[in-house]
């Protein structure tokens, strides 16, 4: 499965809010600040982790989430190393 064709931030941001389920879908955009997210936990960033690997096949930390603010920051790692 060619990961660089499924790298766009709409199916990224999709398969994000994915893994919410108590937060509006339409309320999770680029610019959400995920941390500040009512849901927002150590099994949902666990999720993540785990949603990077599975569709993008990119190694994805703790830190990488600990490093990031807005749901494009987390794109944005993971498109950078897709590519």
């Amino acid at each position: 499965m060619p990961a660089i064709q499924l790298m766009d931030i709409d199916k990224f941001i999709e398969n994000f809010t994915d893994l919410f389920d108590e937060t509006d879908p339409a309320t999770i955009s680029a610019t959400t600040q995920f941390k500040s997210l009512d849901e927002w936990s150590s099994l949902v960033a666990l999720s993540v982790i785990a949603m990077v690997d599975e569709e993008y096949d990119v190694e994805f930390r703790g830190d990488d989430i600990r490093g990031s603010n807005t749901v494009e920051d987390l794109y944005n790692i993971v498109k950078n190393r897709v590519e």
